[in-house]
């Protein structure tokens, strides 16, 4: 286990993680209640990964993003086991051709595409033995529960099922195994009053029904950079609909702002680099639906700005969730226009913001701040053998950048990201142009929307 938590820099598990790695790790019928935030899915990995003999197991996830979140935490325990996330937005031809190559023992996936996989013949489902549905809740809501029931209906070497929750949902789908009614029930919701305590309810008001400007001076609000040297802090900006996405981004990146857009109706491959960027600090501000308020693990994100109102109870846990990740502290905005009221179902006390006078009549303009990084994308990726190493060397000895210069990686199959300090990144694409990584002529150039 130890070794695990290195690989990941965590130095202890949390008391909810510790019972779940038991009572997983004994194979008993598990339901694991949670806030989001608190560690669910180390806390059903690290059992999965200490068991022998290891035995295959299936992930099913509401989202594309789960689903690849969830095994990149796999993959960065470093457990020798060969994972694999399976998901719409890409062939399914080119996964039947790496589940060959691959065989993996762990699979993460979303149930129309493991369902697409067992009609085809390309898993066994008499060899899945463990079975993990997170955000159970978030399937059933989605209308996956027909999807689900035809993956049950096949796994009949099942001897396990994890059910896994971030909120009160009580009902256990009814085409689960026998004996899953009889789950052991982990119930740590009690822990949100903790979860709260670390996250700060606060509020604006608009003068107006269009929060645009109220927004923007909220963002000086809370982009403030705390230290000179230190990172600027990212926040998440929540929309309900995925036009007042498209129509706040715009607009901010009109105003200066470094933000990013995230949602549903967007092409797999921009969603990708709209995440990778905010996750990479070359973008400072994610406006989103929320598509992006469950099962997104991006820990230094400062503030929830609820620009619009979250309608159940179940939204505003989710979004929330996604600041003060682990022990961290974190703010919830809501900004209400002149007819709007805090929600009912919000606990707690909040504290009115007074924003700038002269920010919000216009007197004054925003000054937005720059990231630290900046996105670079790389025309060649994992099936042309390229690796994190490669792609630091390139820019090392091509580049003149020192390895502090260059931060996040991500690999994908044909194509690569990598951020670089913003302040050398120019230098460095000016030097490595023309240039060959790894032998391999390809394009090199500023990530673009």
């Amino acid at each position: 286990m130890n070794r695990f938590l290195k690989n990941l820099s965590i130095e202890a598990l949390t008391p909810m993680q510790e019972e779940a790695r038991i009572a997983i790790g004994s194979g008993r019928n598990v339901v694991l209640l949670a806030p989001t935030g608190t560690g669910k899915t180390l806390a059903y990995l690290l059992p999965l990964a200490e068991r022998t003999p290891r035995k295959p197991f299936l992930v099913i996830c509401p989202t594309r993003e789960l689903a690849q979140q969830s095994c990149a935490v796999w993959k960065q325990m470093r457990t020798g086991i060969p994972a694999m996330s399976l998901h719409g937005g890409r062939p399914a031809m080119d996964e039947h051709r790496l589940l060959r190559a691959l065989q993996p023992t762990a699979l993460f996936a979303t149930p129309g595409r493991i369902n697409d996989h067992l009609d085809k013949g390309n898993i066994d489902p008499t060899a899945l033995q463990t079975l993990v549905i997170d955000e159970f809740d978030k399937c059933l809501e989605l209308g996956f529960q027909e999807a689900m029931k035809r993956i049950l209906e096949r796994l009949s070497g099942l001897t396990q099922t994890v059910l896994l929750s971030a909120t009160d949902a009580t009902a256990i789908p009814d085409f689960l195994p026998e004996g899953s009614a009889r789950a052991m029930r982990l119930d740590f919701l009690s822990g949100a009053a903790e979860l709260r305590a670390r996250v700060k309810n606060k509020y604006v008001r608009s003068p107006e029904r269009d929060k645009l400007v109220t927004l923007s001076a909220t963002l000086t609000e809370v982009l403030r950079r705390p230290v000179a040297d230190a990172p600027a802090p990212q926040a998440i900006v929540f929309v309900s609909h995925r036009e007042s996405a498209e129509r706040v981004g715009e607009w901010l990146s009109r105003q200066g702002y470094a933000g990013e857009i995230y949602h549903g109706g967007m092409e797999q491959e921009l969603r990708e680099r709209a995440l990778f960027k905010f996750r990479a600090g070359s973008a400072n501000i994610l406006i989103a639906t929320d598509l992006a308020a469950r099962g997104l693990d991006i820990p230094d994100v400062a503030a929830v700005i609820h620009y619009h109102l979250p309608l159940r109870e179940e939204d505003y846990v989710h979004r929330s969730g996604r600041t003060a990740r682990w022990n961290r502290t974190g703010d919830n905005y809501f900004i209400l226009g002149p007819s709007e009221i805090m929600p009912q179902f919000v606990p707690g006390e909040f504290e009115e913001v007074v924003l700038d006078a002269d920010l919000l009549s216009g007197k004054a303009s925003p000054k937005p701040l720059l990231p630290a990084w900046t996105s670079i994308y790389i025309g060649r990726g994992r099936k042309q053998k390229l690796s994190r190493g490669d792609v630091v060397g390139f820019f090392c000895k091509q580049g003149g950048l020192r390895a502090t210069d260059i931060g996040r990686i991500d690999i994908y199959d044909h194509h690569a990201y990598v951020a670089l300090r913003t302040s050398c990144a120019a230098e460095a694409l000016r030097q490595v142009a023309g240039e060959k990584i790894k032998g391999m002529k390809t394009l090199v150039e500023k990530m673009r929307r």
